[in-house]
């Protein structure tokens, strides 16, 4: 197994690759046919995405945890059920 101190790094890859296949697969099939080359342009846009929203993810990730939590309220303390 990867130790958890490698948590925040395999959670930006996997979000990362995750969100970049996801766009660029609804970006690559709204401007070319599913009949024209459709998987192997797909799978070179992706790799291009994905080598700019790790890093972006990177850097984004703690930014929006400390906005969630100025954002919400935290849980009190007697009201916690298990």
């Amino acid at each position: 197994m990867i130790p958890a101190r490698y948590a925040p790094l395999l959670f930006s890859l996997i979000l990362s690759g995750c969100m970049s296949l996801l766009v660029s697969g609804i970006s690559t099939w709204r401007t070319l046919p599913p009949d024209q080359g459709f998987v192997g342009l797909w799978m070179g846009a992706w790799l291009t995405g994905w080598l700019f929203a790790l890093p972006a993810v990177m850097l984004a990730a703690p930014l929006a945890r400390k906005a969630v939590a100025w954002l919400t309220t935290p849980r009190a303390t007697g009201l916690h059920r298990p």
